[in-house]
């Protein structure tokens, strides 16, 4: 077999690999509401199965780099896939929420270290004159997978179980595995590399990250205030200053924060924070929304968020296109415009909408997602160095899953602490007899005229109580869609403070 044939082998072996960990993502958000009601998690608790994911690949990401020089990118890969593997295994074994929360985060840290390192393998296995398809191939798939996972996912679990998306990795994974060692060839390892973690910074930054989490979902159940959320405040500041601290100090930093001085990398950096947060905090409300209040089961679940994804699929080469010959800046607030009329357009749900209601929404964000990350790719990584181009890469990767992990907690959030309000306001609304509101629960609007109705019985009540529930957990889905695409007309104007040039200030 001749050299090149088994630069591809193991090319296409590795882009397996990235699709298998994008893919889970998806494939676990159209089964939430199952997997919820399997363990007896509430709402509340949803959003760690993939908050946890997450977190750890955000530690993963900065890792990367040291990782690869010291175990070389053939055993990175390989190591990486099985501990992807095993993880996936544990997951579909879970007796209970904790275990899977362990297992998840395990997922998270070995998938978040094979997205960058197929890329990396672009550069490191051709020779420059096949670097071109290879990175269309790398795209390619990541495109793929957010399209199919929604589908796949929810079909998975309603003819089978929710085991069976953590399942389909076994056989995939150990294949990828094999093929990895026997074919790529890239790089000796060096071991000595792993002296240069710093190993501190590591823990540091996931104590901060699963404290910000746990500050985010808890303070608000208890109004900012005892002894527990100031415990997770000062935990959350201490660790966050010790990170940056060790970040600044050391030879080898585990994030390289002084690129943010480069103000052009700055402006790519929060366009990718915030690209994230609309990106992963759609696709958990998405599906929520559609188990909770549609009631509808995961194959259903998949076939209405495939919208999004198809929408991405038919938009990204069009894009491509467009991209060399438009100003990052036009580029950026034209998609950050769509996304988040995508976002806002989403707000304005009602107890019974379903696929017609969310089809448009969903296809002007999955034709705007690609529109957002050329741009910010563009302004963050243009015309670095070869030497400094691993480390900006790393860093604005992770700003992107920060977001997103951000971006889950705050909505869920919302959700938890809007909807009890929502209830007590829709219950004064129909003692007054608001029509309008009796038609946006479901009730018959011929009793309500506008006066007060009086004392109700308690069967009447007991008929109404889930009707008002739906009706204010939906308005609280609208509050937290409105949120988000409230954060995306404010970036709009980060482009304002953007450099006309992408290079500009650039070493």
């Amino acid at each position: 077999m001749s050299e090149t044939a088994r630069r591809w082998i193991g090319f296409l072996a590795m882009c397996i690999g990235m699709f298998m960990a994008i893919l889970d993502i998806q494939v676990v958000a159209t089964s939430l509401p199952r997997i919820g009601a399997a363990l007896s998690v509430g709402e509340d608790g949803l959003s760690w199965i993939q908050t946890a994911y997450l977190i750890l690949e955000i530690v993963a990401i900065p890792l990367t780099g040291f990782l690869t020089r010291a175990l070389s990118l053939r055993w990175l890969f390989a190591g990486s896939t099985l501990m992807f593997v095993l993880a996936s295994l544990g997951c579909a074994v879970s007796g209970n929420f904790d275990q899977l929360i362990v297992f998840r985060a395990l997922q998270g840290f070995s998938g978040g270290a094979l997205i960058p390192a197929v890329f990396t393998s672009v550069f490191v296995i051709f020779p420059r004159q096949a670097q071109p398809l290879a990175t269309v191939l790398a795209g390619g798939f990541a495109m793929i997978a957010p399209t199919l996972g929604p589908a796949l996912g929810g079909y998975l679990t309603q003819v089978y179980t929710w085991h069976s998306i953590f399942l389909i990795n076994i056989l995939p994974g150990l294949l990828v595995c094999a093929v990895v060692t026997r074919f790529v060839r890239a790089g000796q390892p060096d071991l000595g590399e792993l002296h240069k973690i710093d190993y501190i910074t590591v823990v540091l930054a996931a104590a901060f990250l699963a404290s910000l989490m746990l500050l985010l979902k808890e303070a608000p159940k208890l109004s900012w205030s005892g002894v527990e959320v100031h415990a997770l405040e000062v935990v959350c500041a201490i660790t966050l200053t010790a990170t940056i601290h060790q970040c600044l100090t050391r030879p080898h930093p585990f994030v390289h924060l002084r690129k943010f001085g480069d103000r052009a990398f700055a402006t790519g950096a929060i366009l990718s924070f915030v690209t994230g947060l609309g990106l992963y905090g759609g696709t958990y409300l998405l599906p929520v929304f559609l188990g909770y209040v549609r009631h509808h089961n995961p194959l259903e679940i998949g076939e209405i968020v495939i919208i999004a994804g198809a929408a991405q699929l038919i938009a990204t080469p069009v894009t491509a296109l467009v991209e060399p010959r438009t100003s990052p800046k036009w580029l950026g607030l034209f998609g950050f415009a769509l996304f988040g009329a995508g976002l806002i357009a989403n707000g304005f749900m009602e107890p019974t909408t379903d696929f017609a209601g969310l089809f448009w929404p969903q296809v002007l964000r999955g034709v705007a997602v690609m529109l957002c990350i050329l741009p910010a790719t563009r302004y963050a990584l243009d015309n670095w160095a070869p030497d400094e181009l691993a480390d900006a890469s790393a860093l604005f990767n992770l700003m992107r899953n920060m977001g997103g992990a951000i971006g889950i907690a705050l909505v869920d959030t919302v959700l938890q602490q809007r909807t009890p309000d929502h209830v007590q306001h829709i219950v004064d609304k129909l003692q007054a007899g608001d029509r309008a509101t009796a038609v946006f629960v479901g009730l018959p609007a011929g009793p309500f005229h506008g006066q007060s109705l009086g004392p109700i019985d308690d069967i009447t009540k007991a008929i109404v109580k889930p009707l008002v529930e739906r009706a204010a957990l939906t308005q609280s889905f609208n509050d937290a869609w409105l949120l988000t695409g409230g954060i995306f007309a404010l970036a709009l104007l980060v482009f304002l403070l953007a450099p006309k040039n992408v290079s500009a200030h650039r070493p």
